[in-house]
């Protein structure tokens, strides 16, 4: 039978087990080995802070040039140039003697500045003669050169350039008359002044009623132009102004300043113009568009019309803006499916269009409409011809036959009864179908581009529009200015190229000389610096690398780094830890000990 082996293992078989189970521990570390290791620690953390820190932020670093902060902040706030526009008014009263043309000069002026409650605008009375006068008696008031555009003054000791005259006042004396009289040449930019002979002051007195007169008539002809710009200064320094975060009380002072005579109806109008005008562009693209439901008129004399009654109106503002022009014909073009048909009105024996459905009369879906044509805006003019069975149409209430849409265009509507004409086919428009239509594109047009409605003369209405542009584009370049400056200081990650600050300078040059010139009274040259400033200003500010970055937030860049500095950087804070903690561990036993 079997049995078990109770017997136990001597010591000397247990003997090698119990070593070969010390022989599995590592040896113990001297102090050499625990040096080099510490020093490979430290060779690596040298390399990472030596090398690898400075090469990674040369690397990853954003350039940003330099920019002009405080010149731009100041131009954003008002603060570097206050605008300011001399208008040059030339007198010519050649029935009057030199003394009392100087004095009454003197006397308008005195009228004209009490009347004015808008320094920033003012008129600046100049007697012109045909010669320069041989001895320098009352010099102190200007004498104008009439053919040199020069004037002396006493204080000077020199004949100088004066601006750009903005108007010529001819006095001439009328036996006729009782009262002065005064009528604004329509083509040009003189005014007629006929006065009563027995209305001529002496030099002595203090008043006149002609003075009193030109100086109402003058202030009146430029109280638009007047609230116009007033108006564009004052809304620049409001406090809802996107680029001018000063003080409140600081903005207060400045439309104060700017600000202390218009109305609440007048600034509600002005409001209401500039919103129906376009933005400044260097150039607009016209299109001047035929539509009719029917087959006919299939053509149209449209380039001979245009050349005779629309090119004269653009060539006037080709100093102001550029225009190209293109013409277009639909046939079968039909109204908008939102649109009611038209009405017959039995009693005016006319067919009407709903007020309400003017809005939707464009039919954009189906009419080949652009809405932009290149770099510039675009204006569409739509001469739309009905069908002979709505025949003629107007609009319901007014009776009117043409609207404008603000910011897009216009429409005129031309019956097929008035473009009858004997010598041409029914088929065709002629030139003369067209010129009505075309003069109510011309007034539209001059409202898009904010052009005001008096004085009742085409080159005095130009010369406000230069003004105005002027103005506006010297304070948009400025907030534009503004806005980069605030930009940079609240993202400072952003970069800036050397573009953006050549750009800066730039602008903030043209500026400077923008404001030189309307305080010259030269306004076209301001017009041409002010457009250099405002298209570098948008340069600058929409430059591409800056627009990427904007949008480039925090979380993407951890992202990035996360799995590229995670793998290094765990084993190397570690490491770190541990022979710190050994360190520590061994400076507490040599201690203890």
């Amino acid at each position: 039978m079997g049995y078990e082996d109770d017997t136990q293992p001597s010591e000397e078989e247990a003997k090698p087990k119990s070593a070969a189970k010390l022989s599995k521990r590592p040896p113990p570390e001297t102090s050499e080995s625990s040096r080099l290791r510490g020093l490979v620690i430290v060779s690596f953390w040298a390399v990472v802070i030596v090398l690898g820190i400075p090469i990674w932020l040369w690397t990853t670093s954003v350039y940003r040039a330099r920019l002009p902060l405080d010149h731009m902040l100041a131009w954003a706030h008002g603060k570097a140039c206050k605008p300011s526009f001399p208008l040059q008014i030339f007198i010519e009263a050649p029935h009057l003697q030199e003394a009392e043309a100087t004095h009454l000069v003197h006397l308008t002026q005195h009228t004209l500045d009490d009347l004015n409650e808008f320094s920033a605008h003012h008129l600046r009375l100049q007697l012109m003669k045909s010669i320069r006068p041989l001895s320098r008696v009352n010099a102190s008031m200007p004498i104008v050169g009439k053919y040199d555009g020069t004037q002396f003054h006493e204080e000077k000791g020199k004949w100088q350039e004066l601006g750009e005259g903005a108007l010529t006042v001819k006095l001439l004396d009328d036996d006729d008359l009782v009262v002065p009289q005064a009528e604004l040449r329509k083509h040009s930019t003189t005014l007629d002044v006929r006065y009563p002979t027995n209305q001529v002051i002496s030099t002595s007195s203090s008043s006149s009623a002609l003075s009193s007169y030109l100086a109402a008539q003058l202030q009146e002809l430029f109280s638009e132009e007047q609230a116009m710009i007033e108006y564009i200064l004052t809304t620049s320094l409001s406090p809802n102004s996107q680029a001018t975060q000063i003080s409140p009380s600081t903005n207060r002072d400045l439309r104060t300043r700017h600000s202390n005579s218009l109305r609440p109806d007048l600034t509600a109008r002005l409001a209401s113009r500039m919103t129906r005008s376009l933005k400044y562009a260097p150039t607009y693209h016209v299109t001047i568009s035929l539509f009719t439901p029917a087959s006919t008129p299939s053509s149209w004399d449209i380039q001979a019309a245009v050349a005779e009654y629309f090119t004269p109106l653009l060539d006037s503002m080709s100093a102001i803006s550029n225009f190209t022009v293109d013409t277009q014909v639909q046939l079968h073009a039909t109204f908008s499916p939102s649109v009611h048909k038209p009405e017959y009105d039995a009693e005016a024996d006319v067919w009407v269009l709903r007020g309400e459905d003017l809005s939707g009369f464009i039919n954009a879906a189906e009419w080949p409409l652009s809405p932009s044509i290149g770099a510039g805006p675009s204006l569409n003019f739509i001469l739309y011809v009905p069908d002979q069975t709505t025949s003629p149409l107007v609009v319901k209430g007014n009776h009117a036959s043409s609207w404008l849409i603000p910011q897009w265009g216009g429409v005129a509507i031309v019956s097929p009864s008035e473009t009858a004409n004997k010598t041409a086919p029914a088929t065709r428009l002629s030139k003369e179908a067209i010129r009505p239509s075309l003069l109510i594109f011309s007034h539209q047009l001059l409202s898009f581009m904010g052009a005001p409605q008096t004085p009742p003369s085409l080159p005095l209405q130009l010369q406000t529009l230069t003004r105005v542009r002027a103005a506006s584009l010297l304070l948009s370049a400025s907030s534009t200015m503004g806005s980069l400056a605030n930009l940079t200081v609240a993202l400072p990650s952003i970069a800036i190229p050397e573009t953006v600050s050549a750009a800066v300078e730039t602008t903030l040059a043209q500026l400077r000389n923008t404001c030189n010139a309307l305080k010259e009274g030269h306004f076209r040259e301001a017009l041409d610096h002010a457009r250099v400033a405002e298209a570098h200003a948008e340069k600058g500010f929409f430059e591409k690398s800056m627009v990427g970055q904007v949008y480039f937030p925090d979380e993407h860049k951890v992202a990035v780094y996360l799995p590229l500095l995670g793998p290094i950087g765990v084993p190397l804070i570690m490491s770190a830890l541990k022979e710190a903690k050994r360190i520590a561990a061994a400076r507490r036993a040599r201690n203890s000990a």
